[in-house]
């Protein structure tokens, strides 16, 4: 057993969904908190003056009156596009075509693949996010750069190689029997390894052909508990795309389901545009959905119906779906998630935005009982917040009258110079 270690700050989780209650009623938060880590793990946590008395050996660090929580989890991501981030196109699938698809293209290459793989982590740790779940590209060698970086560094993270056999350059289809082969092999090698998971991956139904799709929903059901990842409903336009490849299909989501790509494990990205049957259907096998709200505004997909979908009972996560979105930042992305609501006539509070980019988008993942939360019990990935890092954010958090006031400019304003400093697995990030 390594040396016990107390952290000190402010200290916020939740031990239920902030949606389904009085949001603050859902929260654990302690003006003067501690939490115990111990090989890795949360031990304990409470009050920072009974634990320093409980635990008189443990090493402390004090965080003064930095908020210590659960780190971000980020539920889709296409860790690719770090490169081209912020890059201008008109609609959805201009953007693939002009920038998206000649950017993955170049990921045949290891050396290009583990160079982005590395700044990729390097931008998402230092914006406190400790999880991530992305597609990689059609190609083996993207995946294995993105583990390799990750396991080098300790961190829980998911991905998988993204299938693709038509509508899309040369350079970036396989096949149905080369999607099935080179998953299964990826699979296999990397799911489970150390905090890694493989995630099965088409990326949506207009790039796979109805072979393609159903040689991948028979990889996932030789492997259910994996995870399968893909997007759905993004863009108005995207939806009529797909009538048009699938006129037999009742829906959207029925281009999945008819292949066996369906179930709880299932996380579908976007999900703006969707259909009563859709919505009955998703509720009912308790897949997940991704909220991505600055990708929706950046490329003009609409507005995610979270009062309704989450009223509904639908399991909902936060993503920053880099990127089509235009920030690596969760903090960031709670705002933007926040201004989409307040377009919807529904004013989110900052304990449902904090739940969404942890607890909410972990259990998306179904890495709930892992991360996402302060508990016994829980991985010890960690983010340590500055809640007045800036003059404009320290201003407004000086006249707040209770921590929510204070917590909410950091969450509208903050950006990397409010990560006071990252824990992964128990041990703080170099």
């Amino acid at each position: 057993m390594s040396q016990p270690t107390l952290l000190l700050g402010q200290t916020l989780g939740f031990h239920s969904n902030p949606f389904h209650s009085e949001p603050t009623e859902a929260a654990n938060y302690n003006r003067t908190g501690a939490i115990l880590v111990v090989d890795g793990m949360i031990q304990d946590l409470g009050d920072a003056k009974a634990l320093k008395a409980k635990y008189p050996q443990a090493q402390v660090v004090d965080y003064g009156n930095a908020l210590i929580s659960a780190g971000f989890i980020d539920s889709h991501v296409h860790f690719p596009q770090t490169a081209m981030i912020a890059s201008w196109a008109h609609r959805l699938v201009d953007w693939l075509n002009i920038h998206t698809f000649p950017e993955e293209m170049r990921f045949s290459d290891p050396d290009y693949a583990r160079q982005i793989a590395k700044r990729y982590f390097d931008l998402t740790l230092a914006q406190g996010t400790t999880t991530v779940c992305s597609y990689a590209t059609i190609h083996p060698e993207s995946v294995e750069a993105f583990f390799t970086e990750a396991q080098s560094r300790g961190l829980r993270a998911l991905t998988g190689k993204t299938c693709m056999d038509r509508n899309a350059p040369e350079g970036l289809q396989d096949t149905p029997q080369s999607a099935y082969d080179d998953s299964k092999a990826l699979l296999q090698r990397w799911h489970g390894v150390d905090r890694l998971s493989y995630v099965i991956t088409p990326r949506f139904s207009p790039t796979s052909t109805p072979e393609q799709l159903e040689a991948v929903g028979a990889l996932w059901s030789e492997n259910p508990l994996c995870l399968m990842q893909t997007h759905l409903s993004e863009q108005t336009d995207e939806i009529e795309w797909v009538r048009s490849l699938f006129p037999e299909a009742r829906d959207y989501l029925d281009t999945y389901e008819r292949y066996g790509l369906l179930g709880d494990r299932a996380v579908y990205g976007h999900a703006i545009h969707l259909e009563g049957r859709e919505r009955a259907r998703l509720k009912e096998v308790g897949a997940g959905l991704v909220h991505c709200p600055t990708s929706n505004t950046f490329i003009g997909s609409g507005l995610f119906d979270m009062n309704s979908l989450m009223a509904e009972g639908q399991r909902i996560g936060l993503a920053t779906d880099t990127g089509g979105g235009s920030s690596f930042s969760m903090l960031r992305t709670m705002a933007a998630a926040y201004e989409i609501s307040q377009l919807r006539q529904r004013t989110l509070h900052p304990a449902e935005l904090y739940w969404l980019a942890t607890q909410g988008s972990a259990n998306v993942l179904h890495i709930g009982d892992k991360v996402g939360n302060l508990a016994v019990g829980m991985e010890a990935d960690l983010v340590v917040l500055d809640l007045a890092s800036t003059p404009a954010i320290a201003q407004r958090h000086a006249e707040a009258d209770d921590f929510w006031e204070a917590l909410f400019p950091t969450i509208m304003m903050g950006d990397d110079r409010a990560i006071k400093t990252v824990w992964i697995g128990g041990r703080e990030a170099p």
